[in-house]
């Protein structure tokens, strides 16, 4: 078994990631999905923690020369800052949005133009809240070495949005993984299976076509 289904297996184990065709979920953001994913419920699991981290490490290795890690605010702190302790690294984290008081910052952490940062994010749907954190890093003069995160939905709009944004991605694990250990597993059906594809070819509209056919 190769460690990124070993990870998504263990997620579906401890409920981070839920799978439901029949009922499906209402994101914040409006959109209907038959999954839903809470990665952050693995920071009770002391032996799936560590494996994320290990998970993260290895992603790092692809970046050169990392001079800080950042999390993105708020599931990206606890395992950025897990990484960075593995790495001995310094670690800050990037706001969705500058504080009303205080200092009013975005950054938490010091950060200073010419380091060279690698984010870190607990998963990417759309891409827009470890992109939002990219466009912060970068007006402070830093660079941008790249997002790695737990999981990715791997959303057309999302591969698009990074290209676009030229920043580098990469996750311990994905979607695909994921139905494919379900299935195994008998998480689910082979007709399951198929509706949870057929969400993420086209995920606005997946609901609407659902209830028409």
């Amino acid at each position: 078994m190769s460690f990124s289904i070993r990870i998504a297996q263990k997620l579906l184990q401890i409920n981070a990631i839920k799978l439901n065709p029949q009922t499906p979920f209402t994101w914040a953001s409006g959109l209907r999905s038959p999954i839903y994913c809470d990665n952050r419920l693995s920071l009770s699991y002391p032996e799936l923690r560590n494996e994320i981290c290990a998970g993260l490490e290895e992603l790092s290795k692809s970046y050169e020369n990392i001079d800080i890690i950042a999390g993105v605010a708020t599931a990206g702190i606890p395992h950025g800052l897990l990484l960075a302790e593995k790495l001995n690294k310094p670690f800050a984290y990037v706001r969705s949005k500058a504080k009303g008081h205080g200092r009013q910052n975005k950054i938490e952490g010091k950060l200073e133009s010419g380091q060279r940062v690698l984010l870190v994010e607990d998963l990417i749907s759309t891409g827009g809240s470890a992109l939002q954190a990219v466009q912060a890093v970068r007006e402070v003069g830093c660079e941008v070495l790249g997002v790695v995160a737990i999981f990715t939905y791997g959303f057309e709009k999302s591969v698009h949005a990074f290209k676009e944004n030229k920043c580098a991605f990469s996750t311990i694990t994905n979607y695909t993984e994921l139905l494919n250990c379900a299935v195994e597993k008998n998480y689910i059906s082979a007709a399951e299976h198929s509706i949870l594809s057929d969400w993420s070819r086209n995920p606005e509209h997946w609901f609407s076509n659902l209830n028409k056919s």
